[in-house]
């Protein structure tokens, strides 16, 4: 199946269970493909034919943009390398979940969630260690019996009891039988989040060539903003401000750009589903679109403070 037709059968699976959606990102290279909102679920979803394309940039920034908005970011995919990806199972790409459009649609049109994860060596499946340490002392089994009942080492029982293994799927479906009562946890993939890094940047970390982005950055960090460079989305930077609980998505224009147009909308229909604050920033470049606030580097330089800046939105 070919990436085209898996984003096609993904956007579909979103809207029949009732999701918002933003517009394809497609004006230059992005890290994902759509934004998706429903309820408390908000996630930035990328399509490949293939996840073993997945590059670590990619995932890395997809991880960012994820992280700033509290949202979820998801691969869906068919196949990973010559093989093709199992349904009800879900893989990782640098931290970052990865389903087949049939798993997908299990999760949000039948909130079935999956069991199994693959992982290094084989499939696997999270147990709920309380509850396996508390049915064997009901059975008034030791720790000792039901490994040598399992056909494993106490050690490794030890490991499934305190969440610190994850087992077979052979060996988790043996261990149900044998205690009588369901121990494997779902994967909630809208509950999964990104390691907990600090991509905003400070003052003092203001590193980029592009001289008109520079600016910006220095003078949003002087409004109080909390603000992160992004290179694989339709917008330029992400900047928070927690004093107004205001998030924005901001674009600097380039003359040499050709999808400016299309650029504009995507930012504009991303921020919809985010709930952000779209924004350009131009050196007198023209954008032939009064739903997103245009500033001039010149006005923008002038500001004294956030309000003025805010005034202007």
């Amino acid at each position: 199946m070919k990436r085209a037709e898996i984003l096609n059968i993904t956007e579909s699976i979103l809207e029949k269970a009732g999701f918002q959606q933003s517009q394809r990102c497609a004006s230059r290279p992005s890290c994902f493909d759509l934004a998706a909102h429903k309820k408390k679920q908000l996630a930035f979803i990328k399509v490949y034919a293939n996840i073993g394309n997945v590059s670590a940039k990619d995932a890395s920034e997809l991880q960012k943009i994820s992280q700033c908005f509290s949202a979820t970011p998801i691969i869906i995919g068919e196949k990973t390398r010559r093989k093709p990806l199992e349904d009800d199972t879900v893989y990782a790409r640098y931290d970052i979940y990865a389903i087949t459009t049939k798993t997908l649609e299990d999760v949000v049109l039948h909130e079935v969630l999956p069991l199994v994860e693959a992982g290094p060596g084989g499939y696997y499946i999270e147990l709920d260690g309380n509850l396996v340490r508390k049915r064997r002392q009901e059975l008034e089994l030791s720790v000792g019996k039901l490994a040598e009942m399992m056909g494993i080492s106490r050690r490794t029982l030890y490991g499934y009891e305190r969440g610190m293994a994850k087992a077979s799927v052979s060996t988790a479906y043996k261990l149900e039988w044998i205690l009588g009562v369901p121990v494997a946890q779902f994967i909630d993939m809208f509950q999964f989040t990104p390691k907990n890094t600090d991509f905003f940047i400070t003052a003092r970390r203001i590193i980029i060539k592009h001289h008109l982005l520079q600016t910006v950055f220095r003078k949003f960090t002087q409004f109080n903003f909390r603000i992160a460079h992004t290179r694989r989305a339709p917008f330029d930077f992400i900047a928070q401000c927690s004093e107004k609980e205001l998030k924005i998505i901001g674009g600097v224009a380039d003359k040499k750009e050709r999808n400016i147009d299309q650029r504009t909308e995507e930012i504009i229909s991303v921020g919809k589903i985010i709930n952000a604050q779209p924004v350009f920033i131009t050196d007198g470049e023209k954008i032939p679109n009064n739903n997103i606030p245009l500033i001039h580097r010149e006005d923008l330089a002038k500001m004294q403070g956030l309000e003025e800046f805010i005034a202007q939105l």
